[in-house]
């Protein structure tokens, strides 16, 4: 399971600067001029220190970490909204991204403040947001639209009928501007949306890109944000030159400038936290692994992630955990000290586990 984020923002907010600093690549800037049109894709490793003990301890020939992917999309124009917020080709992408990252642009530069505007991080999040709620309400619409023709033409049904009363009362939250999460959905329901990937039911959160003077001064602006969605902090220029530092040069930046991780462990962790996801691991002479899953995944869950004919023919999950494997040193330790178990199918999978998948196909 690879969890996908994507960036997105109004043009020069520094999405680009932010997904350069995560990543680790040099993605071209250019201040003056935005023709590109597709977004910029990359896959990154999940940083986990416990990945690194594990290949001490059972020297693999392969070390896999686990994988999340960011997708930086073009900037909207401020003279666009209401236009529709991607290309056809970039909302297929958006759409099937698992949380989308906000970029508010909270610094000053002469040319950006004379040519767009000043920054005002609140009024471009919630002209963003409004796009959101504008695609969301055309999707709707064509839907309802749909419906009534067939039932006009003698096609109703109960679960037709289901359909249009939910999507009703979707429009109806999001015509008076307010959230589709302030409804809450039953499984049924959920079943019944998750064809539409509306863009409003997505986790978003905020990256609040600061510059190096203001940034870790910005408790107001970080409160009143809070009040409606999840913030992280970044000054993104920064941020972006200490990933193409050497690690002891990056270091005694961050420390000067208050920075406690790197911008991709930091937004990773925060990611995985918002999103409820988590990681457990495969180990062995061949390969240690990282497997990222959700919180409340079952083992029969986590056998699927491994590979489909391991969940298909599961039997029961060898399992103890990383913390088990620290304190008694070994395996063999783990298992004198009765820490190793064997789970079914319906145990719950905890954050760090160690699983070995017994199976028969």
């Amino acid at each position: 399971m690879i969890m996908n984020i994507g960036i997105i923002g109004l043009e020069k907010s520094g999405k680009t600067t932010i997904y350069n600093a995560i990543t680790g690549f040099n993605v071209s800037l250019d201040m003056y001029n935005e023709t590109k049109k597709e977004p910029n894709i990359a896959l990154v490793d999940v940083p986990d220190t416990r990945i690194e003990i594990l290949a001490q301890i059972y020297q693999p020939q392969k070390v896999t970490y686990g994988k999340i992917g960011f997708l930086d999309f073009t900037g909207l124009k401020s003279s666009d909204t209401g236009k529709g917020l991607f290309s056809s080709a970039s909302m297929e992408l958006i759409k099937n991204c698992d949380a989308l990252a906000l970029v508010l642009r909270n610094f000053s530069n002469e040319i950006l403040d004379a040519t767009i505007s000043p920054p005002d991080p609140l009024k471009d999040m919630e002209v963003i947001r409004s796009e959101l709620v504008l695609s969301d309400l055309v999707i709707i619409e064509k839907r309802l639209e749909r419906i009534q023709a067939d039932i006009r033409r003698g096609k109703s049904t109960p679960v037709l009928l289901k359909e249009q009363k939910l999507l009703e009362k979707i429009d109806e939250v999001l015509t008076a501007d307010d959230s589709i999460h302030s409804l809450g959905f039953n499984p049924e329901e959920r079943k019944m949306l998750s064809g539409f990937r509306f863009l409003t039911l997505k986790p978003l959160f905020i990256i609040l890109n600061s510059d190096e003077q203001s940034y870790n001064k910005n408790n107001e602006l970080i409160q009143t944000i809070e009040q409606t969605s999840h913030v992280i902090e970044f000054a993104g220029n920064v941020e972006m030159e200490l990933s193409l530092l050497e690690p002891e040069e990056s270091k005694e930046f961050m420390d000067h400038m208050g920075i406690p991780e790197s911008a991709r462990q930091r937004l990773i962790t925060f990611a995985f936290d918002l999103l409820g996801y988590m990681s457990f691991f495969t180990v062995g002479k061949d390969e240690v692994r990282a497997w990222t899953i959700k919180k409340g995944d079952t083992a029969l869950d986590a056998a699927g992630v491994i590979h489909s004919d391991l969940a298909r023919g599961f039997i029961r999950a060898e399992c103890f955990s990383f913390d088990s494997l620290i304190e008694y040193s070994s395996e063999e330790g783990v298992r004198k000290n009765g820490k190793w178990r064997l789970e079914g199918k319906e145990y719950i999978v905890q954050n760090g586990d160690i699983l070995s998948i017994r199976f028969s196909v």
